[in-house]
């Protein structure tokens, strides 16, 4: 049920963080994992770690913002595969200020990286899907899809965004044996998060207070969550938008 032999997998962002975690879960239960962001030398690495834990995975250097760039990852996929079953869309960024300082062209970046280029690879990867007999479309989320944040209005404007686009590509691709679904990180430690802590005094404390885990999340906490949802478990799960936060969400 959750076995992903003979699956690929496009992972955009993959080559660190949640993208990471995420390509671990989906390589170890035997998906050929495309690592697929703008530094290449990063990726390679990625794909030498995931090598090493024995899985199947290849790098390609793309921009997510570029609809031309996407339309050649899904190609170059294609080639070297014959297929493709799984697209995460992973790639993020955030710029910390509230809406007063932040310029139109920050907010752009943000919400280009984060919520366009989610929907400029979910319709390039369409026709392989369509074509292969259907797909798994796993896009990441955050708490900002749930809670305001002050210090982050295009993020949490993208990530508002993401539940929404999935949400409806969920109801267009149905017919086409398409799940679209999205998770939504809780305070994960990664480089983008260990940001935050620098930038938001008492940021680390009111995340252990709140979470009843007690804890940050580490990567390999979104490894299973992107097998369920990649693989035939799933398979009448769509439109989902599921937290993995520790608990994080539900409290008052």
């Amino acid at each position: 049920m959750f076995d992903l032999s003979g699956k690929v997998a496009i992972v955009t962002g993959g080559n660190g963080g949640i993208g990471l975690g995420m390509a671990r879960g989906l390589a170890a239960a035997g998906a050929s994992v495309v690592i697929a962001a703008r530094n290449l030398e990063k990726s390679r690495a990625a794909v030498a770690e995931l090598e090493a834990r024995g899985g199947s995975a290849s790098a390609i250097a793309v921009d997510v913002t570029q609809e031309a760039a996407v339309s050649a990852l899904i190609t170059q996929t294609l080639e070297r595969h014959g297929r493709l079953d799984i697209l995460v869309n992973n790639a993020g960024t955030n710029i910390r200020r509230p809406a007063h300082e932040l310029s139109l062209a920050q907010w752009h970046t943000v919400i280009d990286t984060n919520l366009t280029s989610a929907f400029v690879c979910a319709k390039a990867a369409h026709p392989a899907f369509k074509h292969g007999g259907g797909g798994k479309i796993i896009n990441i989320g955050s708490m900002m899809s749930i809670f305001g944040a002050s210090f982050a209005p295009a993020y949490a404007a993208s990530k508002g965004g993401i539940v929404q686009l999935t949400r409806s590509l969920a109801s267009a691709w149905a017919r086409d044996n398409i799940q679209a679904n999205a998770v939504l990180p809780g305070w994960i430690d990664t480089d983008l998060t260990r940001g935050a802590r620098e930038q938001i005094p008492g940021l680390h404390e009111n995340v252990l207070r709140r979470t009843p885990a007690g804890r940050w999340g580490v990567i390999d906490d979104l490894s299973g969550i992107a097998v369920f949802l990649a693989s035939p478990a799933s398979d009448f799960i769509s439109g989902a938008a599921i937290p993995v936060d520790g608990g994080y969400s539900i409290q008052g």
